[in-house]
């Protein structure tokens, strides 16, 4: 049990690039998820749908989405551009991209080890289990994508707080046919993104550094 507070786990929370094999325990994983189910939603309809990938099965899919991604197979369900950030946005994009390249010693002009790097996502940075957020459509999805993104947040939470690392991947949301292939998902339930999880290698530099944030200032304002 994780004796930390609640200001200790937010802020210790970092997203994990590098896994140990170790498989976490099952009853393990089932607390974790009791707590992300506590997650609050529009209407309280709990729009969740959540598989968790593990030993044979994650393998299985993982050479499925390594072929995918060779191939250029992508089926997200949902658009994401890269190049649509701008101003501050895009700075910390770059600001993210160059740090993460730079603690692999992956130069700016070295496009095959950016490309292998970010296929590292397809094998889920080697952590022995992957959960894949799945929700059904209403509307123009956003409000359900909100209680998604809230009960992943949850469920990084719940992991840090019992010394579990995790990451969340927009990048396997690009193979939601795929996924949903493998997994033997409806095509009724859309896949937004996933999160890779399992005990950090804390001596993997890759794992090293920690992203800053803004001051509250640039994103708060205060009316009295």
């Amino acid at each position: 049990m994780s004796t930390k507070s609640f200001q200790e786990v937010v802020r210790s929370r970092q997203s994990v690039r590098q896994f140990l094999s170790t498989p976490v325990e099952e009853t393990v994983i089932r607390q974790i998820l009791e707590d992300a189910q506590c997650t609050p939603s529009n209407c309280n309809t709990q729009p969740w749908n959540v598989h968790i990938v593990s030993g044979d099965k994650k393998k299985e899919l993982s050479k499925a989405l390594m072929r995918a991604n060779e191939e250029g197979n992508h089926t997200p369900d949902f658009t994401f551009d890269m190049n649509s950030f701008y101003g501050r946005y895009a700075e910390r994009k770059s600001e993210h991209g160059k740090t993460v390249y730079e603690s692999q010693g992956i130069a700016r002009g070295d496009y095959k080890g950016r490309q292998q790097s970010a296929a590292q996502n397809y094998n889920f940075f080697n952590a022995p289990h992957a959960a894949f957020l799945f929700m059904p459509s209403f509307g123009d999805n956003v409000r359900v994508a909100s209680d998604i993104g809230m009960y992943g947040q949850s469920f990084l939470l719940a992991l840090e707080a019992r010394g579990i690392g995790g990451i969340p991947q927009t990048a396997l949301g690009f193979f939601a046919d795929t996924v949903r292939d493998v997994l033997g998902v409806s095509d009724g339930l859309k896949l937004l993104f996933g999160i890779s999880f399992g005990y950090p290698d804390k001596r993997a530099a890759v794992n090293s550094f920690r992203m800053g944030r803004d001051p509250i200032e640039n994103s708060v304002t205060f009316h009295r």
